[in-house]
């Protein structure tokens, strides 16, 4: 079950993904304690989240980064897949969050986080050659059911035609982040921590002038709290998740990795009932159920054809 190229097994890439989707759905929670705190905007946010995520991941490699010379090719190469992954993840956070803002939560999650998973098989079909076959167009379709039903079971929301539109624009975003990195791990081009390392870099300095423009220092009566909510989000759903995110979605499939991160909604709901006093409702436990279903029965699926193609004897 190891992917040939990067050597990583693919059901511990399977396992780096749920965890990074769980670890996902925690920063809404964190995001709305700190919004409490003081009156720090989403794209100020969103870049400090970025940038301090950005310095705990330089210092965890420092201890490990071995000398070593690279040439010029090397170099652009990293550089370009940098900025091509920074700015997907720059459009990702930012078109969701002005989608938040245009047609509320409920909508903008649905449409950013269901488009995605048809967006990324559709670019996985057309550019990588893979196919999810019935069983797994069967658990995209759970999944999505699933997402509509947890997020939009409570009613009263509104769809606005241009916060859809960002919706969409942000799932652009991530589609494309995902499916290169994928198709750099078939290629033998992908280091997770040289990735995340990179997107960070590249977001921070794409969102910096909007936080500017937004208000980049909170005020707060709370600064103490306010720091610990800022380290927590840099480092557990940004550094943490991130990096197991890069390096899962390079050994699996891209659709099956859509539809794992299709968690991050099940971890906050989860949290908001136990963490935030919110009510468990039955659209909350339906669609809970259904996106966990479907999610292990692709996981199942990814897991057996890996095994399937390791086993498979070479040509002679």
């Amino acid at each position: 079950m190891s992917n040939a190229v990067s050597g990583l097994p693919v059901g511990r890439g399977l396992l780096y993904l749920i965890v990074a989707g769980a670890a996902w759905g925690t920063a809404g929670a964190a995001a709305s304690l700190v919004y409490r705190t003081g009156d720090m905007g989403p794209v100020a946010l969103s870049f400090w989240r970025c940038a301090a995520g950005l310095v705990l991941l330089l210092a965890a490699r420092l201890p490990r980064r071995r000398a070593r010379t690279a040439t010029a090719g090397t170099l652009g190469r990293r550089a370009r897949r940098a900025g091509i992954t920074g700015v997907g993840l720059a459009v990702f956070q930012t078109a969701y969050f002005a989608a938040v803002e245009a047609t509320g939560l409920a909508v903008a999650t649905v449409v950013t986080l269901g488009a995605g998973p048809v967006l990324i098989a559709l670019g996985a079909r057309l550019t990588l050659g893979e196919r999810l076959g019935r069983g797994g167009l069967a658990a995209v379709a759970g999944a999505l059911a699933g997402l509509a039903v947890l997020v939009l079971g409570g009613g009263g929301t509104t769809v606005r035609p241009w916060g859809v539109l960002l919706a969409l624009l942000s799932a652009a975003g991530y589609s494309a982040m995902t499916l290169v990195t994928r198709r750099w791990g078939r290629d033998g081009g992908a280091d997770a921590a040289a990735t995340s390392v990179g997107a960070f870099a590249v977001t921070s300095l794409c969102l910096l002038p909007f936080a500017l423009a937004e208000g980049l220092f909170p005020h707060t009566d709370e600064p103490a709290r306010l720091v610990w909510l800022l380290a927590y989000i840099a480092a557990v759903p940004t550094a943490l998740a991130y990096g197991l995110y890069f390096a899962g979605a390079a050994v699996v499939r891209s659709a099956t990795v859509s539809v794992i991160m299709l968690l991050e909604p099940v971890s906050a709901a989860v949290l908001a009932v136990v963490l935030l006093g919110e009510h468990l409702t039955a659209a909350t436990l339906a669609g809970t159920l259904l996106l966990l279903a479907s999610v292990m029965g692709l996981a199942v699926a990814e897991a057996r054809d890996a095994r399937t193609r390791a086993e498979r004897p070479l040509p002679a």
